[in-house]
Order: C-alpha cells, then sequence, then structure tokens
C-alpha cells in the first residue's frame, strides 16, 4: 500500500447516517479518530438533520441533501476555527444526524400523585397517564438539555429522561389551564387538545421538542371526587325530579303496596290526587260546622283567604297610600288585627270604614 493511500484511509471523505432503526433519535458519527478531507461529501437524508460541534461549541447546521464540505459551507466552524483565508487541509470534528421523524405512541404518567388547586374540592390529588407523539424541532437545544454527549441516543432513553419532566410539565400546564376535577375525569380528548397549547411553549423551549399529540386515557381522583361525578350523573340521568318521584310512587303501589314503603306511597299518591282534584273543583273543600249550626268556611280556603288583607292591599283597594291606611288604623276608624309585626284586615272591615 502506497504512502497516499494510507493517507487516504485516515481522512473521512464520506459522512452519512443510514437509520435501518425505528426508534434511534440521535447518532454521532464514527470517526476512529479520523479527519474530514477538504471536499467531504455529506449526506443526509430526509427526515435528518447533521449538526456540527468543534470542542463543545455548535458549528453548522445541514438539512436533507448532499454537501460538500469546503470553506463556503461551513461559514461558522470556520469562525470557530479560526480559518482566515479557508481551509485546505483536514480537521476534526463532531458530526450528529438527528432523526426529525415524527415518533408516535410514547407512554407518560405520574408515578406518584400529582397536586392540583380545584375550584369545586379545593386542593385534589390526581394520578393520569396516556400516550404522547413528538419530533425534535431545534435539534440545537435538544442535543444539548437531553442528549448531552452520547453517541447512539434511542427512543427508550428518551422515554426514561423525558417521563418526569413531561409528568411536571403537564401538571403546570393542567393548573394553568384551570380545567375543572370534573371535567378532567370524563373529557379525556378535549384535555388533552386543550393542554397542547399550554405544552408545547413549555417543551420546545426548554427541550427543544414539539409534542404534535397528547392523549389523556385515563384519569384517577379521589373517592370524594368520584362520588361528586356519580350524584351528577344520576342527576342527568333523572331528569325531571318530579316526574321521576311519580314514577317510584307508581311502582310502589305496582308492587301491592307491600310493606311501610308501599303504604306511604299508597297515601302521598292519595293526597296528590285529593289536592289535585281540588283544584280542578271536582271534590269541595272541607268545611267546619260553627256552635250556631251553620257551615263556616275553613281558614285554609282560598275563599278565607281573600277576605284577609294587608295594608298594602287595603291602600291599593281604597287607592290611597299606605300610611293613611295605618293612620285609620291607629286612630280607630278601621278595625284591624296586628299579628307580630303585619296588620290583617277584612274586607267586612274595610267595608264598615267606607259606610261611615
Amino acid at each position: 500500500m502506497g504512502i497516499m493511500d494510507f493517507i487516504r484511509g485516515e481522512l473521512i471523505e464520506i459522512i452519512e447516517f443510514n437509520d435501518d432503526s425505528r426508534d434511534t433519535i440521535s447518532w454521532r458519527f464514527p470517526d476512529n479518530d479520523r479527519e474530514i478531507k477538504r471536499g467531504a461529501q455529506l449526506i443526509v437524508r430526509e427526515s435528518q438533520v447533521a449538526q456540527f460541534v468543534y470542542l463543545g461549541q455548535f458549528g453548522d447546521t445541514f438539512g436533507p441533501g448532499k454537501h460538500t464540505l469546503v470553506t463556503d459551507n461551513i461559514p461558522i466552524l470556520s469562525t470557530l476555527k479560526g480559518w482566515k483565508y479557508g481551509f485546505d487541509s483536514p480537521f476534526k470534528a463532531d458530526v450528529y444526524f438527528i432523526n426529525t421523524r415524527l415518533f408516535t405512541g410514547n407512554k407518560w404518567g405520574t408515578a406518584n400523585p400529582v397536586m392540583m388547586r380545584d375550584q369545586d374540592f379545593g386542593v385534589i390529588r390526581l394520578r393520569a397517564f396516556g400516550t404522547y407523539d413528538f419530533r425534535v424541532v431545534q435539534p440545537r437545544l435538544f442535543l444539548k438539555e437531553v442528549v448531552g454527549t452520547d453517541h447512539n441516543f434511542r427512543l427508550d432513553e428518551f422515554q426514561d429522561t423525558m417521563r418526569s419532566r413531561l409528568v411536571s410539565v403537564f401538571s403546570d400546564s393542567l393548573a394553568s389551564a384551570r380545567i375543572p376535577a370534573l371535567d378532567v375525569a370524563s373529557r379525556y380528548q378535549e384535555l388533552g387538545e386543550a393542554l397542547l397549547p399550554a405544552i408545547n411553549p413549555q417543551t420546545i423551549a426548554r427541550y427543544g421538542i414539539e409534542i404534535v399529540s397528547f392523549i389523556v386515557e385515563n384519569v384517577s381522583v379521589p373517592p370524594e371526587v368520584e362520588q361528586a361525578i356519580d350524584k351528577r350523573s344520576s342527576m342527568s340521568a333523572i331528569g325531571n325530579l318530579n316526574d321521576y318521584v311519580k314514577y317510584q310512587l307508581g311502582q310502589g303501589l305496582a308492587t301491592g303496596g307491600g310493606g311501610a314503603g308501599g303504604t306511604a306511597a299508597e297515601m302521598a299518591v292519595g293526597f296528590g290526587i285529593a289536592q289535585e282534584m281540588m283544584r280542578q273543583g271536582a271534590i269541595a273543600p272541607p268545611q267546619s260546622t260553627s256552635p250556631s249550626g251553620d257551615t263556616a268556611t275553613s281558614p285554609g280556603h282560598p275563599q278565607a283567604a281573600a277576605d284577609l288583607m294587608g295594608v298594602p292591599e287595603v291602600a291599593r283597594y281604597l287607592g290611597v297610600s299606605e300610611a293613611d291606611v295605618l293612620a285609620a288604623i291607629t286612630a280607630g276608624d278601621l278595625k284591624a288585627k296586628k299579628i307580630g309585626t303585619q296588620y290583617r284586615i277584612t274586607k267586612a272591615a274595610v267595608d264598615a270604614f267606607l259606610a261611615d
């Protein structure tokens, strides 16, 4: 082997990443302590981004395509290395390939209950789990905050790293969204859609990833919240409470009226029917007999109530002010009965007052 072949073998001429896996997020090109030659070919496939890193500093970023590494193509790296007149000699730098495709079906969940302040129940504890889809949108920030110096960062490592961080973001977003606990436990799909605008600004700014979909599959709430949800569901199912009571009474009669419950049902229905017939005039109201043998109208009858008036009613009836009515009562001209702080005047007393 000649000297030129040896030198050529020590230089990198083609930089590429043939990803045959479905779970690699980032991958560092293995240089094996070799240098990159001038004019080397950088091949970046669809759904990939290539990021140069020189001595811990980010250099140039390349999107999909075939790139020839010359001075004009790597201005940031040229500045970092101090090439005033371009570079003619080989150089060393780390090249990371970041997969920007959509990673779907990733699981998230709260290992411990998270605290949440609710407008109905005060401070409560929630457990939740579900799935999310994400993609890398800021490769530099993602490498800095999540990957670090890992040469082959895979999806399982990402899930272990991000699980607690996503739960923290979920808790903060849920608190800022002020979604009631009753809705959290019953409207999963709407909850996920409502949280996305609150989650994404944080994940993009902190980690350089975008959450494309965030699905809440289950939320476990404390027993008292579950009871409140059950009561609300029961009331919705019952609908009109009056119709429900009538139905229950009818069921009690249909079973033969056995026991105290059946007897109470029969009595309630009987009273209800009697009151309805009285309102419709089908039966006469109960009357009491006076000592003289005359029948007297029951005090609870509408006619008896109509014969009694208060000060406002008498004032309207006479077309005067309430003060005038009170003055007549105080002077003894109008007979009235004081009950507590109110006066009651019979129609007969008003007629006698007018006759004087």
